[in-house]
């Protein structure tokens, strides 16, 4: 899909369709032509309303705000109304902006056709896709705010790689575990780097024993697929600042011995979400050449069942040296975390880690299915978390630690247990036990994301398909572009 800001009226632009947005049901607005019609249709330009014009070639999508939260969902469902129809190739739009000199509602507006548009037909016969090759964006407003064409031309060329990285991270989510394994997952990281400054370093079984990762490869071992430690590196000349990313790259998670029921094993490829988040970041940052050193790294594994699985009652010595006793084989990604964690801060003295995974269903129990709880021991590595959520259109609360819950993971024959002695509190006794591996160094330099919720959902909701959402990649995008900013550099 290729865009073009123009400067022509709207009116003057050659499109098969425009799109319009009614925003706050303002029908009385210039842009919006067809009052009658949108009446008889029974349309009321509520969020995420469309009302197609056939005859005019004008599809009409309500959006309650200027903000991006509104304008973004409203052209991915826009998009996602025109899915399959071949009519449609070129469409037209102007610019609608919240504020004046504000670009972050164009930027939106970018990202919500590029997500509108996604389809995942890798498993299909007859595939359905978006047939839109061009959009034509004009800078005829919305009201009378103004945009130069440089800012414009910037916060499209931005907004189109971040919703380019969040498709490519959903790719790698949907794919099934068949198909997408630990070795699967390192080919991919790899691939990045062709073409472009990123480097990458693969630890495959032989060096993973040699960093002493032996909960990580204990998670594996019943599994026919070797596991993978990832890391990818962008490093530009006198970064700003240096962050390291850390995914959970689950590929299929069976429970292990403590076997999931049937149906809890049933949509587990998106175990993975946390890791393919850390790809699809790394691959916009480069994308964008931001100067800040940034490391991804991922933990690869897949969790089955077999007579060399490891077992309720073990216990395991992570790469720090804390051991840890094994209740429950079905909390193994904070197993898979814990050395990786390790492996990072050895690796990296980075000024901001923050880690990514589908921890707990604790986590959307308690916040719901389209919420990231965020949790860490300081508070300014989590603020700027759920501060950069909101501006990415995500939804992301911060969960407190609390000495009571931490006794709850205390083990009488190791160092911690991998599971808290009661079923409440989940999300957070799990983020306490990564604490466990978080060195002094970076203490108060962490956050833990845990993306249980919004990283795959079995419907369509805001630009999100039913299926892998992409959480966690434009967040932390706009952190990091919000980090440069704040030196004064970008």
């Amino acid at each position: 899909m290729n865009f073009n800001i123009t400067t022509e009226k709207r009116a003057d632009i050659k499109a098969d369709l425009e799109i319009i947005l009614v925003i706050d049901k303002a029908f009385k607005h210039p842009f919006v032509q067809d009052k009658k019609l949108l009446k008889k249709a029974g349309f009321s330009g509520a969020q995420d309303e469309v009302c197609h014009l056939i005859e005019k070639n004008r599809l009409y999508v309500g959006a309650e705000t200027l903000k991006g939260v509104g304008v973004r969902s409203a052209l991915a469902t826009a998009l996602r109304s025109l899915l399959g129809k071949k009519a449609y190739k070129t469409i037209k739009i102007g610019t609608y902006l919240s504020h004046p000199r504000c670009s972050a509602s164009l930027r939106a507006s970018v990202e919500g056709i590029v997500l509108g548009a996604y389809t995942f037909n890798r498993y299909k016969s007859k595939k359905t896709k978006c047939y839109v090759k061009s959009v034509q964006i004009s800078l005829e407003g919305y009201n009378a705010h103004e945009l130069s064409m440089e800012t414009a031309v910037r916060a499209v060329h931005n907004g189109e790689i971040s919703a380019n990285a969040t498709n490519f991270t959903r790719n790698i989510v949907n794919t099934t575990p068949d198909d997408c394994y630990p070795e699967i997952m390192a080919n991919i990281a790899e691939s990045l780097t062709k073409n472009s400054k990123l480097k990458c370093k693969i630890l495959k079984p032989k060096a993973l024993r040699k960093e002493k990762m032996e909960t990580l490869l204990a998670v594996a071992r019943a599994s026919r697929h070797k596991p993978r430690v990832i890391h990818l590196t962008h490093k530009p000349k006198n970064p700003v600042a240096v962050i390291s990313l850390v995914g959970k790259g689950l590929t299929y998670d069976s429970g292990g011995l403590s076997l999931k029921p049937a149906d809890y094993m049933v949509t587990m490829k998106s175990d993975k979400s946390g890791g393919a988040a850390v790809l699809g970041i790394m691959k916009a940052v480069c994308e964008m050449d931001l100067p800040i050193e940034v490391h991804g790294f991922v933990g690869a594994v897949e969790n089955m069942i077999g007579g060399d699985a490891y077992k309720p009652d073990d216990v395991l010595t992570a790469k720090n040296g804390k051991t840890i006793e094994i209740r429950n084989t079905d909390a193994e990604g904070r197993l898979v975390l814990a050395d990786t964690l390790c492996y990072a801060q050895q690796e990296v003295k980075a000024d901001y880690l923050f880690d990514f995974a589908t921890l707990t269903g604790a986590s959307v129990v308690g916040v719901g299915h389209y919420t990231s709880s965020v949790m860490g021991n300081a508070d300014e590595p989590k603020e700027m978390v759920t501060k950069m959520a909101t501006q990415a259109g995500e939804f992301a609360t911060t969960l407190d630690f609390n000495r009571h819950l931490k006794k709850t993971i205390k083990s009488e024959i190791a160092d911690v247990c991998n599971i808290s002695n009661t079923r409440y509190g989940g999300a957070i006794t799990a983020g306490q036990f990564l604490s466990e591996f978080i060195d002094e160094d970076h203490k108060d330099k962490w956050a833990h994301i845990d993306i249980a919720g919004p990283a795959f959902v079995e419907h369509a909701w805001a630009e999100n398909p039913h299926g892998a959402s992409g959480a966690g990649v434009r967040m932390m995008i706009r952190l990091i572009e919000k980090m440069v900013r704040s030196k004064g550099t970008h």
